[in-house]
C-alpha cells in the first residue's frame, strides 16, 4: 500500500487482557469488532473510495490513499463474525496459537425466512477490501463436520493484494474461500455476499500459514500462492463419506478451485508440507468445483495419506481444469500412478509458477522472498 498517511493504531484485548494498556484509553477496546466501527469513526474512508467499493472491485485494483489502520490483537479467544470493507487494514496478532478469531456458522443452518443459511454467509471473517494483512492470528469456524452442519468458512478473502504470515485456518468442509464467486448465473433469491456484484480477480498470498480442513477445504476462484505452508487433511470423524464407492473410503480433498477460464493461474502451493491423521490414501489433492480448475503443486512434501491417483475429476470435462506437480517428495509422492488427465511438469514449466509471475510481481514487503 503506498498511503501518504501514518497509520492508525488500534488495541484489542479480550476480558482476561489489559493489552495496550500504555495507549489512550479511545485507542483501547475489548472486541475487535469495536476497533473495526472505531477505525471508521475516527478515519472514514472518503465517500467516493467506498461507493467504488460498494459497486464492485477492480482488477488489478488502486493503491487507495486511505489512512493504514493496524488492529493489535492481544491473546485471546475473540468469538465474533467479522467483515472488513475498508482497504489498507492490518490484523496483528500476538501468538497464532493464542490469538484465536472464531464463530460458529454451518451452511445447513435455518434462518428467519425458513431458508439455509448457505455456504457463504457462514464465514467467521470475511475480507471484502484490497490490501489487507494479516499475521499471528487463527481464524476459525467451530460449528462442526460438514456432514452435520454442511460447509462452513473460517476466512473468506475478497479483495486484491490480501496477505497472510504465520496464520492459522481451522475448520471442517471449505475452510479458506478465495473469492470471486464462480460465474454461474445468479440464482433467484441467491444467497452470499458478492453474488450481484462482477467477479473480479484478487491475489492472495499465505505464506508459512497452518491451514486445516477435510472437504475442498481450501476453494474458490481466486489466484492464491501458499509459500511453505503446512496444509493438515483433519479426520472428519463423523462419518464414511456418502461420496465414497464402497471398496473405499475417501475422507477429502485439499482443494477445489473454480479458477475462472480467462485467469492465467488459479492455485500455486510452493515447498508447502501435506499432512494429516487420515489413513493412507483416502485424500485427494483436488478436484474441479467448477470446469476450468487450475492447481498446481510445486517441490511439496506429501503425507502417505494422499491418494496414489493424486486428482479427481468429479465429472468435469477433461482437457478444460488443469493440474500439475513438480518435484513432489513424501511417501504420498507417486508420479507413476497420478490420473492420467494431470500432469507431472518439466523444470522449464515450473518456471511457470514462481511467485513473481503467478502474484504479477506483487510481493508484501518484509517476508524475505
Amino acid at each position: 500500500m503506498n498511503s501518504t498517511k501514518p497509520p492508525l493504531h488500534l488495541y484489542v484485548a479480550d476480558s482476561s487482557g489489559t493489552y495496550g494498556e500504555e495507549q489512550m484509553p479511545e485507542n483501547r477496546f475489548s472486541a475487535i469488532g469495536d476497533a473495526l466501527e472505531a477505525a471508521d469513526r475516527l478515519s472514514p474512508v472518503p465517500e467516493s473510495i467506498a461507493a467504488e467499493l460498494v459497486e464492485g472491485k477492480r482488477y488489478p485494483s488502486p493503491e487507495y490513499d486511505v489512512q493504514p489502520v493496524v488492529i493489535h490483537i492481544g491473546e485471546g479467544i475473540y468469538r465474533e463474525k467479522l467483515v472488513i470493507s475498508r482497504p489498507n487494514v492490518t490484523f496483528l496478532g500476538e501468538d497464532r496459537e493464542r490469538t484465536v478469531i472464531v464463530f460458529g456458522h454451518g451452511a445447513n443452518e435455518i434462518e428467519e425466512d425458513g431458508e439455509k443459511r448457505g455456504t457463504f454467509r457462514t464465514a467467521s471473517v470475511r475480507v471484502d477490501a484490497p490490501d489487507f494483512t494479516a499475521k499471528h492470528v487463527t481464524f476459525q469456524n467451530d460449528a462442526g463436520f460438514g456432514h452435520t452442519v454442511g460447509q462452513a468458512i473460517a476466512l473468506y478473502v475478497d479483495g486484491d493484494r490480501c496477505f497472510f504470515e504465520d496464520c492459522a485456518l481451522l475448520a471442517s468442509q471449505d475452510t479458506l474461500f478465495t473469492a470471486p464467486l464462480p460465474l454461474d448465473p445468479v440464482k433467484p433469491n441467491g444467497k452470499g455476499p458478492g453474488e450481484h456484484k462482477p467477479r473480479i480477480r484478487g491475489r492472495h498470498l499465505f505464506y508459512r500459514c497452518f491451514l486445516q480442513g477435510d472437504v475442498d477445504f481450501i476453494f474458490g476462484s481466486g489466484t492464491a500462492y501458499f509459500e511453505e505452508c503446512t496444509v493438515f487433511s483433519k479426520m472428519p470423524g463423523d462419518r464414511r463419506p456418502p461420496e465414497s464407492p464402497e471398496e473405499e473410503a475417501i475422507y477429502g480433498y485439499v482443494t477445489a478451485a473454480s479458477t475462472h477460464p480467462g485467469f492465467p493461474y488459479g492455485y500455486v502451493l510452493h515447498r508447502c508440507k501435506l499432512t494429516g491423521d487420515c489413513p493412507k490414501g483416502t485424500v485427494y489433492l483436488g478436484r474441479p468445483w467448477k470446469e476450468y480448475a487450475k492447481t498446481v503443486f510445486i517441490e511439496c512434501e506429501l503425507g502417505e495419506h494422499i491418494h496414489p491417483l493424486g486428482w479427481h475429476d468429479w465429472g468435469k470435462t477433461h482437457g478444460n481444469f488443469y493440474y500439475g506437480e513438480y518435484a513432489s517428495t513424501g511417501p504420498g509422492a507417486s508420479p507413476e500412478t497420478r490420473a492420467p488427465f494431470s500432469h507431472q511438469l518439466t523444470e522449464e514449466e515450473a518456471r511457470e509458477y514462481t511467485m513473481d509471475r503467478v502474484l504479477e510481481g506483487w510481493k508484501p514487503l518484509g517476508i524475505g522472498l
